[in-house]
């Protein structure tokens, strides 16, 4: 239809608009009948659909972008920068849109690193290149013969299935290997018998978790400790055990043999992944790859490298995206991923495909397979290809497009692993992994430029970043960096050892305070600097507890990094803070508020109490020959990696 037949619909000679082109007009712009402008109704309707295709091929395009919120009010609306700051800019998961104008309200004089104007222009200009580019791109689809889509499809999914094969021969060539017996795996009794029974006391505590978890929830996934029955997330899906495959290397280094024991004949006959459901790649990732593999460096136990290969090569197909950034969301069956849907316009998380890195390099340690090694060195490659705002990585990347979302920056949740695993990627490397270096410290260094503030009453914190403001709030998450900054103090840059050792100091001091500020004396999932506040949660969904783990796991690097008391008698009032307030018969449970004083449980016993809080707790307590940092990192889940250094080799890896 030629462009002139269009005309009528956005013009008539009685100005009647688009509602006198259709007829729909009101007063005299209304035209049913005669004349040589009217339409019939057939021809009306053919122009209306016509009219719809094209309305839905623009906004179709549109809303498949990255971040379509962006481009709506900043293409479409042109709206100004001081409007659009605050509209574009949303909380993570599981805010609100209040959170987030709160935060920049609070303190909005420290905010914007940069011209804040010209950061909008820069987004702005992006978002335009990305719309023009899904414009081309659908308009060249659109010009193919059918025979040319579905050639295309087919052969797409010829290779995928390729794929899928070359995956799967991955597990069925799994090659013998020479265990490397480990270092430090069982350390000595401390010589102080007041740390001493300290250290008896924890144990007895993972007893106790262990005893009613196997008493109630045998082979689920956690323990409902009121309630006194199994409890499971949707996380795993269907695959079961997530405590006992968390707590086997816990289990191990308190010695608790017979407990080790039942779990590994538990994971021999019981744990299974060929079921049809829908995983995290991350959880599944760092609970389950990550405990077989560190109970198999640990006991050497076959089936721990067996279990943890192949639930490595059912992950692969997550990587199977045009840029090779995995899904979040998996289909362990049919191979078919996704991401949250709540995730910046279908975007990958900065902490869930950053934190496969450990894991996946030992899964080709192990396998003598380079495949796991590559899909998460090509994530390298993508991130090193992209400019970084400000020298920060935003917490959302798009799969498809290979492109940031939304610019929201977090060394808390959405954020958090994907530095600790740059500066342990150059830890477990035995210090040969030069890029993980520089990226972590250029990441740091713009964390700091940009992130860190102190409140005026001295404490350090480190804030959120959303595109150009900050809100002044820290997460439970975000405790664990005083740990990794101290941890990477000795390869600072020339002059910065004792900077970053100081600056972990401060953090930990800071999440004492969270602590310390409670009735229950354990930190809120997330406390505020702002309307006068400081180290205190301020809205009613950030005052629970679910047993985390990062600031006593702050307060191990801490303490063996500087042997200053006060770390194991912060851990101490933890210990008896969990005691008092989250023990009761049938195990522990978190709380819904950690200023009340009569307890409200949340009645779950997460896996990661067993596998971190507790672990870390009994390692502040023993001496440092239990597994020596300069032999073993931790990954985020706190399940050990030995540090390969260039003459350990179980197998020979096969380069592709």
């Amino acid at each position: 239809m030629p462009v002139g037949g269009l005309l009528p619909l956005f013009s008539s000679p009685v100005g009647g608009g688009l509602g006198g082109g259709l007829g729909g007009g009101s007063g005299g712009g209304g035209r049913k009948g005669s004349g040589p402008a009217a339409f019939r109704l057939t021809e009306k309707f053919v122009l209306l659909l016509v009219f719809s295709a094209f309305i839905t091929l623009c906004f179709g395009a549109i809303f498949f972008l990255p971040d379509s919120s962006k481009l709506l009010s900043g293409v479409l609306f042109h709206s100004s920068p001081a409007l659009q700051s605050a509209a574009d800019h949303k909380p993570g998961p599981g805010g609100h849109a209040e959170d987030a104008a709160e935060g920049r309200a609070g303190r909005g004089e420290e905010g914007a690193p940069g011209d804040p104007a010209a950061a909008l222009e820069d987004n702005l200009a992006r978002i335009r290149e990305n719309h023009e580019r899904a414009l081309r791109e659908a308009k060249e689809t659109l010009q193919k013969l059918p025979e040319e889509i579905q050639r295309d499809i087919l052969l797409e999914k010829e290779k995928v299935a390729q794929d899928q094969l070359r995956d799967k021969a991955v597990f069925r060539r799994l090659p013998p290997v020479a265990f490397v017996p480990p270092v430090g795996a069982v350390g000595r009794e401390p010589a102080d018998a007041a740390i001493r029974e300290k250290r008896a006391k924890i144990k007895e505590m993972m007893k106790h978790a262990w005893n009613n978890y196997k008493s109630y929830a045998w082979g689920l996934n956690e323990l409902k400790p009121i309630s006194k029955e199994g409890h499971s997330s949707s996380l795993f899906g269907n695959i079961k055990g997530a405590t006992i495959v968390d707590a086997l290397d816990t289990l191990f280094i308190m010695e608790m043999k017979d407990e080790f024991e039942d779990a590994k004949s538990w994971v021999q006959k019981n744990l299974d992944f060929n079921v049809n459901a829908e995983v995290s790649v991350f959880e599944v990732n760092i609970r389950f790859v990550g405990g077989l593999l560190s109970a198999y460096y640990l006991s050497g136990e076959e089936i721990f490298r067996k279990k943890a290969v192949e639930l490595g090569v059912k992950l692969l197909p997550a990587f199977h995206t045009p840029s090779g950034i995995p899904w979040a969301l998996l289909n362990i069956k049919s191979g078919i991923g996704r991401n949250w849907p709540w995730a910046s316009g279908g975007s990958s998380i900065l902490a869930e495909f950053g934190t496969l890195h450990l894991e996946f390099i030992h899964l080709s340690h192990l396998s003598g397979n380079s495949i796991f090694a590559e899909k998460v060195m090509n994530i390298r490659t993508v991130l090193n290809n992209l400019e970084k705002p400000q020298g920060l990585y935003p917490n959302y990347l798009n799969p498809s497009s290979g492109q940031w979302g939304q610019y929201h920056v977090s060394v808390g949740g959405l954020g958090d692993s994907f530095y600790e695993y740059l500066l342990k990627a150059w830890l477990m490397s035995d210090k040969t992994d030069l890029e993980a270096k520089k990226m972590y410290f250029d990441a740091v260094q713009a964390i700091e430029t940009h992130l860190i503030r102190k409140s005026s009453k001295g404490l350090t914190y480190i804030a959120e970043w959303k595109g150009g403001l900050l809100e002044h709030k820290m997460g439970h998450l975000t405790c664990f960096a005083g740990g990794m900054f101290a941890l990477g103090a000795d390869d600072a840059p020339a002059g910065l050892t004792q900077h970053y050792l100081h600056l972990g100091a401060e953090i930990a001091r800071t999440c004492h305070e969270s602590y310390n500020r409670t009735f229950v004396k354990l930190g809120p999932e997330a406390f505020r600097f702002d309307g006068g506040v400081e180290a205190i949660a301020t809205r009613q969904n950030e005052k629970y507890y679910i047993l985390r783990p990062e600031v006593v796991e702050t307060y191990m690097y801490m303490w063996r990094l500087t042997h200053d008391p006060k770390y194991r008698k912060w851990a101490w009032e933890a210990v008896e803070a969990l005691e008092n307030h989250c023990r009761v018969n049938g195990g522990y449970s978190g709380l819904r508020d950690v200023y009340l004083k009569h307890n409200s449980y949340d009645d779950v016993q997460q896996s990661f109490f067993l596998a971190e809080t507790l672990k870390y707790l009994y390692l502040i307590f023993s001496d440092d020959d239990l597994l020596p940092l300069e032999h073993w990192i931790f990954n985020t889940e706190a399940h050990l990696l030995p540090i390969l250094s260039p003459n350990r080799k179980e197998v020979e890896v096969n380069e592709k």
